[in-house]
């Protein structure tokens, strides 16, 4: 067995107690795709959203490369980035619980007046709330409340205090209310746009415009899993348009126009293009 690391023990500990765990890297971010996954090579979990489909034996996406397997956690694929790992993480749903992420104090007091008391530990902002049961994830479902369980990670701190209540229908509603709002007009752009890299590559202007085009239509004519055709539409625009700087501040909000058209928030459409934009190095 290699050597461990005090992060490596902490996963170890959470593995055993039935937590899947992964590792993190510096600002909170699960390590990116090995060269054999990278821009989904390996045709497996597009957007983190489809687990099982890649066997790769490295900590590779994201919150699906969690794992409560001792020989995954100390496998030699997995200790670079053990050694590299400044926090762990865990995927709340694998667990069977629910996250309520608190991230301001107002949020904190809304909380406390309106969420069965529970489990909860303090986080650098604000605090988590955690309950049995699960549910989708789901970000800003109300100012500074995020809901992380499925499909999603959260990064551990401590065991926390008092007992784990069980999931309230009215956490469940917070995310139901969240779908149910009708798309309303796009919220102002917040995405950053790639900057230039070198002389454009693109012959003629036609190029972009029919790119833009397509991918406005892949989005508006999805008919189930919007999140991760966004996601594979913001990538697919990036790796062709954003290495050379043409694209502009109207060209990604024409993208995230049609996105928030399907029901996509804001927030959800900036993760994305910012996701996006990590994973090729933009």
């Amino acid at each position: 067995m290699t050597q461990q690391t005090p992060i490596r023990r902490v996963a170890l500990t959470l593995a055993a107690a039935g937590v899947p765990a992964l590792p993190l890297r510096a600002g909170k971010l699960p390590f990116g795709n090995c060269p054999a996954c990278a821009r989904n090579a390996c045709g497996g979990r597009p957007n983190m959203r489809t687990p099982g489909r890649c066997a790769c034996p490295a900590p590779c996406h994201g919150w699906a490369a969690a794992t409560t397997d001792p020989h995954t956690l100390n496998s030699p694929q997995w200790a670079r980035a053990w050694r590299e790992a400044a926090a762990v993480a865990y995927h709340p749903g694998g667990a069977g619980l629910t996250i309520v992420d608190l991230d301001t104090p107002d949020a904190i007091d809304w909380a406390r007046g309106t969420l069965p008391r529970t489990r909860t530990v303090s986080t650098t902002r604000g605090e988590h709330w955690f309950y049995r049961g699960t549910m989708p994830s789901s970000n800003a479902v109300r100012p500074g409340v995020d809901i992380k369980s499925l499909m999603q990670y959260a990064r551990w701190l401590a065991p926390g205090e008092g007992a784990t209540a069980p999931l309230s229908d009215v956490v469940r509603a917070l995310v139901v209310k969240q779908a149910s709002k009708p798309p309303g007009a796009p919220q102002s752009l917040t995405a950053p746009v790639p900057g230039i890299r070198g002389a454009c590559p693109h012959r003629t202007p036609a190029y972009l415009a029919r790119g833009l085009a397509m991918a406005e239509q892949r989005i508006t004519h999805a008919r189930s899993e919007i999140h991760a055709t966004v996601y594979r539409t913001f990538l697919a625009v990036l790796s062709t348009h954003g290495g050379c700087g043409c694209l502009t501040e109207g060209h990604v909000a024409r993208l995230f126009t049609a996105a928030q058209a399907k029901g996509e928030s804001a927030r959800h459409c900036t993760d994305a293009w910012t996701n996006a934009r990590t994973r090729l190095g933009l």
